[in-house]
């Protein structure tokens, strides 16, 4: 006879841990267009990882831990109820800030800001001859839109911190502004944050969205902290984003698209 643990939930079999893991697993890498990428950033096995996603298989205590590391979740979240746990945790908010301050579910529809991948631009905060060059994800999860992306290797060492992918990855999640939307991005534990917004540059260009981004930081004469950005979709195939990728990172102003130079608007300062 099964007992019953302190949530009221039914303990379960082997076969069933693994059916619970798998499924719960499966909700964690929906985001990921590629499972092979993903077993080469997790370092796992991807025949091993698929029989995991298949429920056949249950990961040894050590893979465990990696595995919950990576996508920031604990052993109990991947081996419960993960749909309710998750549903409760997004709606946790204090009522005092209730309708001011934060995200609500389906408040930036597909319209405003589709699903899909990014490429984006705006000028170094440290050196204005250069302009960062990067590749976003956005995409739909419990009625929220979140970002996803990840820093290039040469930034990360511009910024003397570390270069592995979990510290290289952001996200964020996006909130409806009048005309347009504002996010904040920010690295694993609040190591870099970087406030946005962007509205869409004109009824011509409906995959081009404009604005500005802000770096909050002390007041310093050598850094700025305000500058242009344009984010502009990616209607291309999946090879094409992954070309674009290894050209992420800082690049003089003259390598990126004359799109985007035209946007930033390089030769007026920004106001």
């Amino acid at each position: 006879m099964k007992n019953i643990n302190s949530e009221n939930d039914l303990e379960l079999s082997p076969a069933e841990l693994r059916q619970t893991f798998g499924r719960n697993l499966r909700e964690l890498t929906k985001p990921y267009r590629s499972i092979s990428g993903l077993c080469r950033e997790l370092g796992i096995n991807r025949t091993q990882f698929n029989r995991y996603l298949a429920g056949e298989s249950f990961p040894r205590p050590e893979i465990l831990a990696q595995i919950c590391a990576f996508f920031e979740v604990d052993a109990q979240t991947l081996l419960g109820p993960f749909a309710r746990r998750k549903k409760a945790q997004i709606g946790r908010e204090h009522p005092f800030l209730d309708e001011f301050v934060g995200p609500k579910p389906d408040t930036v529809s597909e319209e405003r800001f589709p699903s899909g991948f990014y490429r984006f631009s705006r000028r170094s905060f440290l050196d204005t001859d250069l302009v960062m060059n990067g590749l976003v994800y956005v995409f739909r999860r419990d009625g929220f839109a979140f970002i996803r992306g990840y820093a290039s290797r040469s930034i990360m060492r511009d910024l003397a911190l570390p270069t592995n992918s979990p510290i290289r990855e952001f996200r964020g999640v996006l909130i409806p502004q009048e005309e347009g939307v504002h996010f904040t991005i920010s690295h694993r534990n609040n190591i870099a944050t970087v406030f946005n917004y962007l509205s869409r540059a004109s009824a011509l260009q409906q995959n081009v969205w404009v604005g500005f981004s802000a770096r909050p930081e002390r007041d310093n004469v050598i850094k700025r902290r305000v500058t242009r950005l344009v984010y502009e979709k990616i209607n291309g195939s999946f090879s094409d984003v992954r070309a674009m990728a290894k050209s992420t990172g800082y690049v003089p102003l003259g390598e990126i698209p004359e799109l985007h130079q035209r946007h930033l608007r390089l030769g007026t300062p920004f106001s």
